[in-house]
């Protein structure tokens, strides 16, 4: 096929592409790539380059590409009915059966599942079922979130206020006043060396207990957050986080939102993050794996403690005033169940524990005595490697120097695309599911040599 030569141009005249520097695209000062084809873990852009695809797309390919049963499940989507909507009580086949296949393999708490079209406007959803829930049950004034520094749930108003880091909400006017922030759960970043893990835990408990105190427990609603950080840094939490936590929000009655966008449908090894760290949570959020990203959905698990609310609600008030378009696409819904089919055919989450685990100790044993790491952390098939200028000392590089970017960069160059985290030097890997032990070497292998060019030892 000839290559369209006139792609760059209009690219650069005409998409306005996210979380992009826009003036330096604008300008041709930073490069495009036209992605034109995939498989495995593997993508090929137009110039003929085949990158192995070590972050899977955004966390999301979980299958890998080029799977065509669920193109093929699409596509038979798409003659049968493309479209019709939700409302209500309207559904499809494929969303009714979809329902039932997350709800199979969610923990037994959950009752019920919203669907949309990303993890955004799930949490967005999550939002105002909360502020609804506490309406119904007579308590206006209990609607604030607590959210973590560093997490990442979204880039809407109230999804890009809850995300914790300053990209997000620099110049936008967010935080939003009903939104706070605690403390990241961390470890590597604790604010005294000498705290153990469980000295750490305690504190990050009894921040969040302050931070309830402070603005009193009777206007807290909810808080959200992800199993493992993502965004905020590819960061598993210290031991018995999770435990602690609860404690404090069973207190004060505080409802809990797993956002699962990430962790959801294998990535850590398990089929959800809140059965991995066993979390009981009022609300999940679901995405990414969900289909893994061949087609846009997303959805909101509801607990059945919420549900039994919202079903009151409706009888006080009348049907529940929400809903999207295109909530419960079948489209979506098609690809979600051949998604979840593979998952399960190709071993995928048990995958995720043994070659995710495989890559986390290679690049242990490969970087994990240089010089200007700080640390090497995963779980399941998510990998991190934080870059130090003093390693002994905790000191971390200038954010000019631009250390994360500089070995993702190094990275592409050797055939093998990575994460640039925000907010510090930290090179991500979130692989597709699929990866294979040799594949992982490859990665291993790439970056070794990427830091050999960056810090030329």
């Amino acid at each position: 096929m000839l290559k369209n030569d006139q792609l760059d141009q209009w690219d650069r005249e005409n998409f306005f592409h996210p979380s992009t520097h826009l003036a330096q695209h604008a300008r041709g000062e930073s490069p495009t790539r036209i992605v034109t084809g995939g498989s495995g873990v593997h993508i090929e852009d137009r110039d003929g380059n085949r990158l192995l695809d070590a972050f899977a797309g955004l966390y999301c390919v979980n299958v890998g590409y080029g799977r065509t049963e669920i193109a093929d499940a699409i596509a038979e989507q798409a003659k049968e009915l493309a479209y019709y909507h939700a409302y209500v009580g309207h559904g499809t086949e494929a969303s009714i059966r979809l329902a039932k296949m997350i709800l199979d393999r969610a923990p037994e708490t959950m009752s019920k599942v919203y669907f949309g079209l990303g993890g955004s406007d799930a949490n967005e959803t999550n939002v105002k079922l909360i502020w609804y829930y506490n309406n119904i049950l007579g308590r206006p004034e209990k609607k604030k979130i607590i959210s973590r520094w560093r997490g990442y749930h979204g880039s809407g108003l109230m999804t890009g206020s809850l995300t914790g880091l300053e990209l997000f909400h620099k110049k936008f006017d967010l935080p939003l006043a009903q939104v706070l922030h605690t403390e990241a759960p961390y470890y590597y970043r604790r604010p005294d060396l000498a705290m153990s893990e469980a000295d750490f835990t305690a504190h990050c408990a009894a921040e969040l207990e302050a931070l309830i105190e402070r603005e009193g427990a009777d206007t807290i609603a909810a808080f959200i957050g992800e199993p493992v950080l993502g965004t905020g840094g590819i960061v598993p939490p210290p031991a018995g986080y999770w435990q602690a936590i609860q404690r404090v929000l069973k207190k004060h009655d505080i409802l809990l939102v797993a956002d699962e966008v990430v962790t959801g449908f294998g990535r850590l090894g398990s089929m959800f993050g809140s059965l991995h760290y066993d979390i009981e949570p009022d609300l999940i959020t679901i995405a990414k794996g969900l289909t893994s990203a061949y087609a846009p959905l997303s959805g909101s698990i509801v607990g059945k403690k919420m549900w039994d609310v919202l079903e009151r609600g409706t009888d006080e008030n009348g049907p529940i005033g929400h809903g999207w378009t295109y909530s419960a696409h079948p489209i979506g819904a098609a690809a979600g169940i051949a998604n979840l089919e593979l998952v399960d055919k190709l071993g995928l989450v048990k995958n995720a524990t043994e070659t995710g685990g495989y890559l986390l100790d290679a690049m242990r044993d490969a970087l994990g005595n240089h010089a200007h790491v700080g640390e090497v952390r995963g779980e399941g098939m998510l990998c991190a490697i934080e870059f130090v200028e003093d390693r002994d000392a905790r000191r971390f590089f200038d954010a000019s120097r631009k250390i994360g970017p500089q070995m993702a960069a190094a990275l592409l160059e050797r055939g093998v695309i990575g994460r640039a985290m925000p907010q510090g030097d930290i090179l991500g890997f979130a692989p597709p599911l699929c990866l294979t032990r040799e594949e992982a070497d490859i990665v291993v292998d790439a970056t070794v040599k990427a830091a050999k060019a960056v810090f030329g030892d």
